[in-house]
């Protein structure tokens, strides 16, 4: 059920690209507030806002938000051009939930590449990163950079976190570092729009001429600590979706030195399922050198049973620490940050390290 709240708009704490955070009144005291003006219009001080205050009174992971639902007192007005045409787009995200947005799709009949997505079919032996986590993007932008900085590095983001590109400060951080962000299946408000991860890697591709696309979920996810229970799975599917489009998956493993839950130690069993179970044709794992020996020595126990299907791949880590520490924006994990969880970023960078040398 939604737990609703009536407030009024105290202050504009600050914006980032697609999202304003609020400092809003209400009759439980002051909460934060965020607001996607494309959804709901720009609030200001003095507006009345309706919230949505479920996640933030549970304690789950929204940042710490309330969600402004609308500004009753001061809609939006509709969207430029008339509305009643499919003209501006009729690709329908958030589907059949009271905030559905409806943006246009990047191989739709209104598209400007809708001609050019018709005809391709494959991506052309693109690198492809996949990663479970939102937090691993600048880690393995900053890898493949760190020996390519030249190369178009595209990110598709797939719904199984956050449904609105705007929640990420990170993705505001990273504009002008990527070629740019393709949105896919419920996700919405990325620079193209997709309705599946396999029009996604098309359009990063063919549209934004990438030379490497990361694919990972939004920020935060869903997750019950079972073997299934976990939304980054679907990291597997879309190896599977890299591989039928002639593309060449490369699969960051989600180790861990600084996670204090058993079941993320060493590789995460998240990584074990997906790369193990869901994924169906092979992908290359990079295990990065120079992690502290315990460490290593868990990840070469966990990885033995998928050398079988997969190719491990040792990758060397020289410069890439720097690399890290270089990002354009803070680097955290789970609120661990570099140093905090170091095996972690190393990782990920070692994937986008070894996606650069497939490039030559």
């Amino acid at each position: 059920m939604v737990r609703w709240r009536s407030g009024t708009v105290q202050a504009v704490r600050r914006s980032w690209h697609g999202a304003v955070e609020l400092e809003v009144s209400t009759g439980d005291g002051p909460l934060r507030a965020l607001a996607y003006p494309d959804l709901v219009g720009s609030p200001e001080p003095g507006d009345r806002v309706l919230l949505n205050v479920g996640a933030l009174v549970m304690g789950l992971g929204t940042g710490g938000y309330a969600l402004v639902v609308a500004l009753p007192d001061r809609l939006p007005a509709d969207p430029a051009g008339d509305g009643a045409t499919r003209d501006n787009g009729h690709l329908v995200k958030a589907r059949y939930t009271p905030l559905q947005a409806i943006r246009l799709g990047v191989d739709e009949e209104a598209s400007p590449y809708r001609e050019v997505l018709a005809a391709a079919e494959s991506i052309d032996g693109m690198p492809v990163v996949t990663a479970d986590l939102h937090s691993a993007l600048p880690a393995i932008l900053a890898g493949v950079h760190a020996d390519r900085p030249d190369a178009r590095v595209a990110y598709l983001m797939t719904d199984g976190g956050a449904l609105p590109a705007w929640f990420s400060r990170t993705l505001d951080g990273l504009r002008g570092h990527l070629a740019g962000t393709v949105t896919t299946g419920q996700a919405f408000g990325g620079d193209l729009e997709a309705s599946t991860v396999h029009t996604g890697l098309l359009a990063a591709r063919h549209v934004l001429h990438a030379d490497v696309t990361i694919v990972a979920q939004g920020p935060g996810n869903l997750g019950t600590g079972t073997t299934w229970g976990f939304s980054g799975v679907a990291l597997g599917e879309a190896v599977n979706a890299v591989a039928v489009l002639g593309g060449r998956p490369v699969g960051s493993l989600r180790i861990s030195d600084g996670d204090g839950r058993e079941r993320h130690r060493g590789v995460s069993h998240h990584s074990l399922t997906a790369y193990g179970k869901v994924a169906l044709v092979p992908a290359d794992l990079p295990v990065p050198d120079g992690l502290e020996p315990e460490l290593a020595a868990l990840v070469d126990a966990a990885l033995a049973p998928l050398s079988g299907r997969h190719r491990l791949v040792r990758v060397a880590t020289g410069g890439l620490d720097a690399a890290l520490r270089a990002a354009p924006v803070p680097l955290s994990t789970m609120g661990r940050k570099l140093d905090q969880d170091h095996g972690y970023f190393l990782a990920a960078a070692a994937a986008g390290r070894h996606a650069a040398a497939l490039l030559a």
